[in-house]
């Protein structure tokens, strides 16, 4: 019998499902004549999932069922399931005022609740779907994949039905060796209950595939959801430039689940699927890549792509990305601002060069500053995002004060209102050099379940260890009740009143580390 393939995009938030959409593409180039459909669980109210897949099933009876999972780990400082689980977290953990703990500790619960019912939903969905299609094709097979599983790919494995193929990273080879029935154990993935994930599976390199072009028109016939991502002109549309991030950030994922060597979609391809996009009513759109400019070798690859979307036509358009501003140029800042970046996102984790250096970043921030102001001198007047994740590694009140420093000068270049910080602290991530990092300093044991929600195991993967730990808590815990609605601001605002603000000369500048003090985050290549 021929081949179907049916794509189920589990449920998550409204993001457009841009790796399902690739893998469907991507195939359909090989296999003109295999179906497929996607399926996006996330446009179908949460009453209806299981009703919803199973008609689906019925309609299409697939012979190969991909499961895309998105996310799973929650700690972040904004709404999510049930609530702030920062906040949660903070407040049980942090607060003295004991109804305050008390509503932290609800609030963990009603998490945790939300938490693992939406763990046991997904799997029961997978476990649905797969039963159901093989009522009439008993050959079917589930492949899952996605940003979560490549995260967890070990632990989920032991909850999946025998015989589910569990995808690491990029799944194009995977998925064609499936339909073409050839051996495909050599990809990065392996079968539950058959066989086990090789060490270090993650760190095995992606295939080299170079992308073309999606086609839109096909996309949208076999996707009848399409549609749900095309009325709300402040939608933002993923479009991706590259694969792959070379940095080594202590704390990140990116670079082993995209691999270290970046592979650049070719410009015309890209502004060609743009202009499908557009042609849809299309005006926004997200550079999904790790980092827009990732290394100071791809400026001209980002020259060219800017320099054809101007070309194009596509004259109002709006985009955002994650940029590395350390890689910016004169020229370079001034295409951003003709071709209409509204948005972007510097993740430097520290305004402190010495914490920036102990992490592995990469950044020299003096260079980042000078290069913020070429971007404002070139026109850029939006919104810019600035990550900061305190109390990484040997965070003081001294480089507290620096991070202060730099932010206040971000604030001079661009606008105080313009620059937002967006204070985070790490979820502590498998495969990282900051799980090394916490395995050698006695944080965590090897074989601790890094899925697991449970107080005595979320404190730690919460990242923020004494002998800062409180302080910051009761910062957060100070900003939410003094102006919640814009909780990044008071935190560094309280932060300024408590310690005050140190000289940006001493932010820029960090003593050199030795290589004994640094050894114990350079294991993981």
């Amino acid at each position: 019998m021929e081949n179907k393939v049916l794509y189920v995009r589990l449920p998550c938030n409204p993001i457009f499902p841009i790796g399902v959409v690739y893998l469907a593409d991507h195939v359909h180039k090989l296999f003109p004549k295999v179906e497929q459909r996607i399926f996006d669980l996330g446009a179908v109210p949460p009453l209806d999932y299981r009703t919803a897949l199973d008609n689906c099933i019925d309609k299409f009876r697939p012979n190969l069922l991909v499961f895309s999972w998105r996310d799973i780990q929650i700690y972040a400082p904004v709404g999510g399931r049930g609530g702030n689980p920062l906040q949660n977290a903070f407040e049980f953990y942090y607060a003295k005022n004991p109804l305050i703990k008390l509503r932290g500790a609800v609030g963990g619960l009603r998490l945790a609740a939300s938490y693992y019912t939406e763990l046991w939903r997904n799997i029961g969905l997978i476990k649905q779907g797969l039963k159901r299609a093989k009522v009439y094709r008993p050959e079917t097979r589930a492949v899952i994949g996605g940003g979560a599983v490549s995260v967890f790919y070990e632990q989920l494995g032991r909850s999946l039905p025998t015989g589910t193929i569990v995808s690491v990273g990029e799944g194009e080879v995977l998925l064609e060796r499936l339909i073409l029935g050839e051996d495909f154990r050599d990809q990065r993935c392996y079968v539950v209950g058959e066989t086990s994930p090789r060490d270090r599976l993650i760190h095995e390199k992606p295939a080299p595939i170079e992308k073309t072009a999606c086609d839109y028109d096909y996309i949208n016939s076999i996707w009848p959801e399409f549609v749900y991502y095309l009325q709300d002109q402040d939608f933002y549309i993923g479009v991706q430039t590259k694969r792959g991030c070379p940095h080594n950030c202590c704390y990140c994922v990116y670079t082993v689940i995209e691999g270290k060597q970046v592979r650049i979609n070719p410009a015309d391809e890209v502004v060609a699927e743009m202009k499908q996009l557009y042609a849809r009513g299309i005006r926004n759109f997200w550079f999904t890549d790790a980092q827009f400019i990732p290394a100071r070798k791809y400026i001209d690859d980002a020259v060219e792509l800017l320099q054809k979307i101007l070309d194009a036509g596509m004259d109002d358009i709006y985009w955002a990305a994650y940029i590395r501003a350390d890689n910016l140029t004169p020229q370079l800042c001034e295409l951003m601002a003709k071709t209409g970046m509204n948005y972007f996102e510097i993740g430097i984790t520290s305004g402190s060069q010495e914490l920036v250096r102990k992490m592995r970043m990469g950044y020299n921030l003096r260079v980042v500053l000078e290069n913020c102001r070429d971007l404002k001198a070139a026109g850029f007047n939006d919104l810019v995002s600035v990550n900061y994740s305190f109390n990484v590694i040997d965070e003081t009140y001294e480089t507290i004060r620096q991070t202060i420093a730099y932010h206040r000068e971000l604030e001079k270049i661009f606008g105080a209102e313009k620059v937002e910080p967006a204070i985070f602290f790490i979820g502590l991530q498998p495969h990282t050099h900051l799980e090394d990092y916490a395995f050698e300093k006695d944080i965590l044991k090897p074989g601790y379940d890094p899925m697991s929600l449970m107080p005595w195991t979320a404190r730690k993967l919460l990242w923020n260890p004494e002998p800062l730990g409180s302080f910051f808590g009761e910062v957060c815990l100070e900003a939410w009740q003094r102006n919640p609605n814009d909780f990044g601001r008071e935190v560094m605002a309280i932060l300024e009143e408590k310690l005050g603000c140190a000289e940006l000369n001493e932010a820029l500048s960090a003593p050199i580390v030795s290589e004994k003090n640094q050894k114990h985050l350079a294991r993981v290549n």
